[in-house]
Formats: structure tokens, C-alpha cells, sequence
């Protein structure tokens, strides 16, 4: 901040912006995933503004915009986030964004920075912290279904809170299937020859169809539910939604999970509850939590990286 001669403050026109590079040399799962516990539990217990983000289809280029804004604590802010399918066959990231962050108390702007990264690392570091709550705590064998950033992001951010011996990777595409299963020491596999007998599963895909079939899954499994935002989109068919589903937002559920809407699923919890000890953890069956991403997960995140400059 500036003085004029009249002794006036001014804002400094100047508002660092904090390029992927910089984020990726200051966030670690290890500080993150606490960070999404707090966002999380925090969010449940109304100390967060936010509504449900706007989503805007871009037919002709079958890109979507979303518009993700949110106050939490002492900063105020918004991720501007586009997804865009038909990317990965251009060698381009499906999801771009921006995080703009701004003091609650007066509005000034602090920072604008990449939000791609931080996207990844904190979808995959609440996944985290749902297993760490509610797997089993002899949880040994991990199956993901899907090949892409999110599958490596769950990998590296899910071996911080279970000791998994046996990994399984499933994709639509083989060889990525095995490239993946040969970077993170697992195994390729059918869909269904990787979910039996899994302790905790992953689906990580751009899926509108079910490609996880509740037939295949042993009791006592926790699925991370996290592909297939839209009610017209779901990745688990109506048997994977029989037991206890738990999300992280129960508006945001209700506007956008087609994985609930579709199989007339009822929410047991939001996680933010489990976390803040308002509900306790379901005891018994399959749970499912389905991840649809809030923006406090990226203010929190985004706050970790400048509390850290």
C-alpha cells in the first residue's frame, strides 16, 4: 500500500500473481490434507460462505465454465475453473483455472494464482481425507478406476493414510492402464478383477455411464466416488449406491450428483459433519463418498501457498 501527498492510502496496483511452478514447490499432501480436514469440517459447521458454483456449458466447444466463489475465514475469493474433455487428445490439462483472493475484512486483493494444480492436489487430498476417516484401518488393497492426473494425484496423496500392499489400476484405455500400474508399482486389470476384494476404490474417470458395478464390491469397501459431476453423469451404478453415502456438500449433492440423483441414494452425512463429530462414521456395509469439489477446499488450499511465501 501507497501513500499520496495527502496522506490518502492507496492500494498497490501491483497483485502478485503465483504461477503452477511456484505452487507446486510449496504444496505437500502432508500439510493439505489437514488443511481439507479443517475446510471441510469448518464448511459443516456453517463457518464458511458459499453457495453451490455455476456451471456454464459452452455447447459449441464442449468446454464447461464454472464460477466457484466463496468467504472463508479472513480471505474472500473465487476459482474461475474450465473443463474441457476433448483436451486430452491435444495433449492439453481437461481442467485450467484461476484463484483470486481477496481480504474479507476490506476487499483489497492479495493474490491471483494457477488453480490447475492446486485443483488436483486438493480433490485428491479431501479423497485423502476421507479414506483416513473412514476406511478400514487394515485397508490394504487400493483399486482406481481411470488413468489420468486425478489417478496419480489419489495415488500419491492416499499412500499417506493407508499402507496398501496390493494396488489395481483400471482405464477405457489399456496402455494407460498399464503405464500407470508400471509408475506407481500396481497392476493392470479388468474393471471388475480390480474391484473385488478391494479394500478402497477410486473412481477418478470422465464416465456418464457406470463403468463400477456394487455386484463387485465386498462389504466393509469404501469408495471414493469423485468422476461424473452432473445429474445426467454417473460412474457407479444403482447397487454401488446401496450403502452409506457421504458427500462433501449436501446442496451441492443435490444439484449435481447424477452418481445420487440417478439411483435415489439418500445422503447419510456430509464428511465435514463426520470430521466435526456432529455425526458419527457409518459402522457397517459399503460407503460411497462422492466428491464434487467446493470452493473452500480451493481457498483453503490457496491460502496454504501464500501462508507459506
Amino acid at each position: 500500500m501507497t501513500h499520496n501527498s495527502g496522506g490518502t492510502p492507496q492500494l498497490d496496483p501491483t497483485v502478485p500473481f503465483l504461477g503452477e511452478a511456484t505452487i507446486r514447490g510449496i504444496l505437500r499432501y502432508e500439510d493439505l490434507i489437514p488443511a481439507m480436514e479443517r475446510a471441510l469440517a469448518d464448511f459443516s459447521s456453517g463457518k464458511a460462505l458459499q453457495p453451490v458454483r455455476n456451471i456454464l456449458p459452452v455447447e459449441q466447444h464442449h468446454v464447461f465454465f464454472g464460477v466457484m466463489p466463496a468467504v472463508y475465514g479472513d480471505v474472500m475469493g473465487a476459482k474461475l475453473v474450465t473443463l474441457a474433455p476433448d483436451n486430452a487428445g491435444i495433449g492439453l490439462p481437461t481442467h485450467q483455472g484461476i484463484i483470486v483472493l481477496f481480504r474479507a475484512e476490506t476487499g483489497q486483493p492479495i493474490a491471483v494464482m494457477d488453480g490447475r494444480l492446486i485443483t488436483e492436489m486438493r480433490t485428491a487430498a479431501v479423497t485423502a481425507a476421507a479414506t483416513k476417516l473412514l476406511a478400514k484401518v487394515n485397508a490394504n488393497v487400493l483399486t482406481i478406476l481411470g488413468s489420468g492426473v486425478q489417478a496419480r494425484a489419489h495415488f500419491e496423496a492416499l499412500r499417506l493414510v493407508r499402507h496398501f500392499t496390493t494396488i489395481r489400476v483400471w482405464s477405457r484405455n489399456p496402455a494407460h492402464a498399464q503405464a500407470l500400474a508400471a509408475e506407481i508399482g500396481g497392476t493392470a486389470a479388468s474393471a471388475e478383477d480390480a474391484v473385488r476384494d478391494a479394500d478402497v476404490v477410486v473412481t477418478v474417470t470422465h464416465a456418464s455411464e457406470p463403468i463400477l458395478h456394487g455386484r463387485w464390491l465386498k462389504p466393509g469397501v469404501l469408495v471414493n466416488a469423485v468422476g461424473a459431476v452432473g445429474l445426467a453423469n454417473r460412474e457407479l451404478d444403482d447397487d454401488a449406491m446401496r450403502g452409506s453415502v457421504v458427500v462433501d456438500s449436501r446442496e451441492a449433492a443435490r444439484v449435481e450428483s447424477g452418481d445420487i440423483a440417478l439411483a435415489g441414494s439418500m445422503v447419510y452425512a456430509e464428511l465435514g459433519e463426520i470430521l466435526a463429530a456432529k455425526k458419527p462414521k457409518p459402522l457397517a456395509g459399503t460407503t460411497v463418498f462422492k466428491s464434487l469439489g467446493l470452493a473452500v477446499e480451493d481457498l483453503a488450499a490457496a491460502k496454504l501457498v501464500l501462508d507459506s511465501i
